[in-house]
């Protein structure tokens, strides 16, 4: 009989049906005898833990009797299934008898509380649908089945028992023999999620003190030191909604700090700019180029002599790049001042348009000073040789490159300038729609 009885197990084992059907043919009492004799283990408990669906349901199928058997640590079957979160053999077993849930073993645990400890959420709905009360049964050191996820840092398990019950106030804030409440140990362990989680539900009682009269706060100040502890302060004192919204302002103050800095750094940049502009050009319009002052003789051909009777054409060429020379050093001169005296007023200068103005003003500055520069180089080089500038020279090049700079700037920033408008308009019309409809 003992040779049988040792097959059987080696059978449950292999999870071989045909070993157990032959072994019903040697011994058709072979399952009765398992249910009188005082085995560690029956055949189902070990069928159960190795999560053989089909032999478990041939077991119940010939035995019905073995889903209730309790093993030396008073263990069933369906206890040894939760525990593994074998859910195929979870639904068999309950199949059969669905009272193995509310039953206790050595430690005073029921299958939803192994489960639970074990994080297997679809083992829990099985049991959870089979007996919903099992959910109110306490374990060792009067625990709760909360208690045990958060002891277990099974989250998941936690947000499903609290979807679960009804009345979700009485559970989650039930105390342990130590009168410590979920909320308790979940700070204890630093465990934000679990904080956040709880605070976000609602009935979560934040100042629920346990036998040594302490909150969650205070579990918290007299644990140890970690860089999760500002974040768990925040969540017991306002919650997780209004972390959301603390998270969105700070989000927004940031972008507005990030637009000041930038301003500042552009206003400095744009009076290093407009200062070095005035002192160039009050410079140079106190104290020309030399030659712009004198008379110089040019000849209109190498060979036409010196008439003393005709008045000399130099002066009238002086007076014209004298002209134009301070003509564009004074549009300078006076656009550089404009930006220093916009930069000092005090206006508040918050915007990107006021900004675009001054970049404007500056980018005339700029090519003011290009100009003046340019009629001082065109006027020496006639006096000198008295010729014209060609496309091959470098000046034409440097010439060509800054007003092809200049033109991308401008249509760059008219095509930024019209997209802008475009939103905006498209923004309003929008608004206008719907406040129509």
């Amino acid at each position: 009989m003992e040779q049988l009885q040792t097959k059987l197990f080696e059978a449950a084992t292999r999870n071989s049906i045909t070993s157990l059907q032959q072994l019903l043919i040697d011994d058709p009492l072979i399952l009765e005898r398992a249910l009188v004799n005082r085995f560690n283990e029956t055949p189902l408990h070990v069928a159960a833990m190795l999560g053989h669906v089909n032999f478990a349901r041939e077991i119940i199928r010939l035995q019905p009797k073995l889903v209730n058997e309790l093993n030396s640590h008073l263990s069933s079957p369906l206890h040894l299934a939760a525990a593994k979160g074998h859910v195929g053999v979870v639904k068999a077993l309950l199949s059969v008898d669905n009272q193995a849930c509310l039953a206790r073993d050595r430690n005073e645990l029921l299958p939803l509380h192994l489960a639970a400890a074990k994080g297997h959420v679809e083992a829990m709905k099985l049991l959870l649908e089979a007996r919903p009360e099992a959910t109110m049964v306490r374990a060792c050191g009067g625990e709760s089945i909360l208690h045990l996820c958060v002891k277990s840092y099974q989250l998941e398990a936690l947000k499903l028992i609290v979807k679960s019950v009804r009345n979700v106030g009485v559970l989650i804030n039930s105390r342990n023999n130590d009168g410590n409440t979920i909320l308790h140990l979940a700070v204890a362990e630093k465990q934000v999620e679990a904080v956040k989680y709880l605070v976000s539900v609602g009935a979560v009682d934040v100042d629920a003190k346990n036998e040594d009269g302490l909150t969650a706060m205070d579990v918290l100040t007299g644990s140890r030191r970690d860089v999760r502890d500002p974040e768990i302060v925040y969540l017991l004192k306002h919650g997780d909604k209004p972390a959301k919204m603390k998270a969105k302002k700070n989000s927004w103050d940031g972008l507005l700090k990030q637009h000041a800095i930038w301003l500042d750094k552009e206003k400095q940049t744009l009076m290093v700019v407009a200062s070095l502009i005035a002192a160039m050009t009050f410079q140079v319009g106190v104290n020309p180029p030399d030659g712009l002052w004198k008379n110089h003789h040019i000849p209109l051909n190498a060979t036409d002599p010196i008439d003393p009777d005709v008045p000399d054409p130099s002066k009238y060429i002086t007076a014209d790049y004298s002209t134009k020379f301070y003509l564009w050093n004074t549009v300078a001169f006076i656009s550089s001042l404009s930006i220093i005296l916009l930069l000092t007023s005090g206006l508040p200068i918050r915007r990107r348009f006021f900004m675009w103005i001054l970049m404007v003003i500056i980018w005339v500055a700029i090519s003011a000073a290009a100009g003046s520069y340019i009629c001082v180089i065109v006027y020496l080089r006639e006096i000198e040789g008295g010729q014209a500038f060609e496309v091959a020279d470098p000046q034409v090049y440097t010439l060509l490159v800054w007003i092809g700079l200049m033109f991308l700037l401008l249509v760059g920033h008219t095509i930024r300038l019209i997209v802008r408008g475009l939103k905006k308009l498209r923004n309003g019309v929008a608004k206008c729609t719907r406040s129509l409809c």
